[in-house]
């Protein structure tokens, strides 16, 4: 699976799940403080990646995701070494 067909897929869900404008869902935002994403929607992203790449994200790891550039790099490593 190649980076750019993440990248799309992830924005898509984010957008339908959360409402996001797709505008405001740029490599460098921030989760939290720029998508204002709360802890409850981070177990929402971790049902979404679950269903969509089969990884299951652990508390440990999701800690570690701040930015969707984050999210993106940890889906992407996830599935080049499946």
């Amino acid at each position: 699976m190649d980076r750019e067909s993440i990248v799309k897929t992830i924005n898509k869900l984010l957008v339908e799940e959360f409402e996001l404008e797709e505008s405001a869902i740029t490599p460098n935002a921030h989760l939290k403080d720029d998508l204002g994403l709360e802890s409850l929607d981070f177990v929402d992203i971790a049902v979404i990646v679950k269903k969509e790449y089969g990884i299951t994200l652990k508390g440990t790891e999701v800690s570690s995701i701040r930015t969707m550039e984050n999210l993106y790099d940890y889906i992407y490593n996830c599935t080049q070494n499946k």
